[in-house]
């Protein structure tokens, strides 16, 4: 007996000619954002990986893309880090897709994103004389310092509130806590000179933080005033952090004394972080900048992304360049 052949293997989904994307910061966290409801592709960590790259992309510290409306929101947004993971929420970038949705005129000074930690209340705080948002503010909800919330190994319910954690021959003073994606804070003396480009990639990939973590570290500059660093997951130092810095603020609350309302200096600007404190959300408030607009071609830039082949030399242990 003859078998029938097998069906063709279907091909796979063609990619648009030209995407269109928008390049946007915030206190120089950089994105590339792809309006997801006008053109759709069938892999975006991919194209995150390929669109992020410095070199051979675009370059950015994340892809945003935005989706169709939510229930309860106005549109949903997608951010995928430059290793190609997704991350549950973003600050910085929730204020960036924010700008680009009242900018177009598609939400009006007050809307709501849907993200994968959930629902984030948004507000346009300031605008320029084109009616352009320039400052917003996202509420990003209550954070959650249960270990099985993070998540950190330990016992489920036990928070890790300033505790020591032994890490390759140091011992650090952490505190952890999910605030839509987790974070584990880390006050340092001297936060110019620390070992970021060391400490922070081991605390990421730390087996206790089994889905890895963001890392902020952190000086005491005043009474309500902050510096701080951050290591992000799937993206290393960044020059800005805003749930990071949300965290750190609400860490300085809780072990330091600090009052409801905190500027965090980042190496690329200045946010101001609200927390009145346990079971209250936390809201984030900075600058968003859209720096220009432009099409590229997916099937180049994805053709063109395989790992070059070479070596990697290891990133010097400094804050990276503006």
């Amino acid at each position: 007996m003859t078998l029938p052949p097998p069906p063709p293997t279907p091909p796979p989904p063609s990619l648009p000619a030209a995407l269109p994307f928008v390049k946007l910061h915030g206190c120089a966290n950089d994105y590339v954002l792809v309006d997801g409801c006008a053109a759709t592709l069938p892999d975006w960590g991919a194209f995150a990986r390929a669109a992020c790259d410095r070199r051979r992309g675009i370059g950015a510290d994340g892809l945003l893309v935005v989706l169709p409306a939510a229930p309860a929101a106005d549109a949903r947004m997608a951010m995928f880090n430059p290793d190609g993971s997704e991350a549950e929420m973003c600050g910085n970038g929730l204020r960036c897709l924010g700008k680009f949705l009242h900018d177009r005129r598609r939400v009006g000074r007050e809307f709501r994103i849907a993200t994968r930690a959930g629902v984030v209340a948004m507000q346009v705080e300031q605008i320029d004389a084109a009616g352009r948002a320039t400052r917003l503010a996202a509420t990003l909800g209550v954070p959650d310092f249960r270990r099985a919330a993070v998540p950190m190994a330990g016992p489920p319910e036990l928070p890790a509130r300033d505790e020591p954690f032994a890490l390759a021959g140091r011992t650090l003073r952490l505190t952890a806590l999910r605030l839509g994606n987790p974070h584990a804070v880390v006050f340092v003396d001297d936060v110019a000179r620390y070992p970021v480009h060391s400490v922070g990639p081991a605390l990421e990939r730390d087996p206790r933080f089994p889905a890895r973590v963001n890392v902020e570290f952190v000086e005491v500059v005043a009474n309500g005033r902050l510096r701080q660093r951050t290591w992000e997951r799937g993206a290393g130092e960044t020059l800005a952090c805003g749930s990071g810095a949300t965290a750190a603020a609400i860490v300085a609350r809780l072990v330091h004394g600090f009052p409801a309302d905190v500027a965090v200096a980042l190496l690329g600007g200045e946010v101001t972080v609200r927390w009145e404190g346990e079971g209250q959300p936390a809201t984030l408030a900075g600058p968003a900048v859209e720096i220009g607009s432009g099409t590229l071609d997916p099937a180049a830039l994805l053709a063109d992304a395989a790992p070059p082949i070479g070596f990697a030399a290891p990133a010097p242990d400094a804050p990276p360049a503006g």
